[in-house]
């Protein structure tokens, strides 16, 4: 199997409430729009909000979508400032990540997370040479 591409498919209870809060609150950009449906650049990868799908009946509390940003602190104002639902401030992790959590309209988590310069993540592991 071959994967060319991929992206994440919301399908909102409130497709003009999550719209909004994708493209409003969260300010990210559109990729695309089509009749039905806008897709929105996320880093990486793309968020699709679906509107022409049928809504999910309940979003599973194992659903999470996992945001890098710079700086988690300046998210978290960035965030109250728009008014997004914080349900954990910024802080950092066991594991050395700095993350923060909100809620988009359908109640999923958005785990926004800052990964520090001195983190494995981001330093080369491989022994010198």
């Amino acid at each position: 199997m071959e994967i060319l591409s991929a992206r994440v498919l919301l399908r909102p209870r409130d497709p003009a409430a999550t719209l909004a809060f994708y493209r409003d609150q969260l300010d990210l950009a559109i990729a695309r729009e089509y009749p039905g449906g806008v897709v929105f650049f996320a880093g990486s990868t793309l968020i699709e909000v679906a509107a022409h799908l049928a809504a999910d009946t309940a979003v599973e509390p194992t659903t999470a979508l996992w945001l890098q940003v710079r700086d988690a602190d300046a998210t978290e104002a960035d965030l109250r400032a728009a008014a997004v639902p914080i349900t954990r401030s910024a802080r950092t992790e066991p594991w050395g990540l700095r993350e923060l959590h909100a809620t988009d309209p359908d109640g999923r988590t958005l785990i926004f997370v800052e990964i520090p310069a001195d983190h494995p993540l981001r330093v080369d592991q491989r022994p010198a040479p």
